[in-house]
């Protein structure tokens, strides 16, 4: 996979791809991250990327020249499933989402900030539209950052364990049931007994009981 990270803050998003997971992961050969900064794209001085929006009101709007020069510049190299832009309009990311991008070759995530970007890059290369939640950032790095972990994540190869992916929390609609190691007692507290037994069957029979109780306490709404 190769994913294509436009954004005007390129130092802010590159910390959480050299470290862990996600470094093992380019390091392996298994995904591309390139950083593309907006500002070599504009030809307005002081590298001008943004201006302010028509009609009047508060907040600096991304303009589309150097948006549509980076994006024509990369579709001139390969072809993209997708071109995403991370915004709070979008839809709610989650894990079914997140699975399906996952088998994608090549993406664009484009980082909206301060106000956001100028209608007509949504309408003219917008794919589709992912938020990270009911909130607003400052920018749309992080949710960027947020949406490559949960993608990269689930590509084969990538976890040390491929298995430990398929039994993450929303997989299947249902919340991770508890888990313990070492020691088995610790302060008086016991790790259950089933966990000790060696009864692989009975095990997982108490992990799917496990799941469902703390979802209908914790997130009833999983279940409608």
């Amino acid at each position: 996979m190769r994913i294509d990270i436009i954004t005007v803050l390129p130092e802010l998003l590159k910390s959480p791809f050299e470290a862990s997971i996600l470094k093992r992961a380019i390091e392996k050969g298994l995904v591309e991250v390139h950083f593309h900064n907006l500002r070599d794209y504009t030809d307005k001085s002081y590298n001008q990327v943004d201006d302010y929006q028509f009609g009047g009101g508060a907040g600096m709007v991304l303009m589309i020249e150097p948006i549509d020069r980076c994006i024509t510049s990369l579709k001139a190299e390969r072809q993209y499933d997708e071109i995403i832009y991370m915004s709070p309009d979008g839809e709610t990311l989650n894990q079914k989402m997140a699975n399906g991008l996952s088998l994608l070759k090549n993406i664009v995530i484009l980082c909206g900030h301060y106000k956001g970007v100028d209608q007509r890059v949504r309408d003219r290369f917008v794919t589709r539209e992912i938020s990270i939640g009911d909130y607003v950032l400052s920018g749309g790095e992080l949710g960027a950052a947020v949406l490559c972990d949960t993608i990269i994540r689930l590509i084969p190869g990538v976890l040390n364990n491929e298995t430990s992916a398929l039994t993450d929390t929303f997989q299947d609609n249902l919340l991770a049931p508890p888990v313990y190691t070492r020691p088995s007692e610790y302060k008086g507290m016991k790790v259950p007994e089933v966990l000790l037994s060696g009864n692989f069957p009975k095990i997982e029979k108490w992990r799917e009981e496990q799941a469902q109780k703390r979802t209908e306490k914790m997130r009833p709404d999983l279940l409608e």
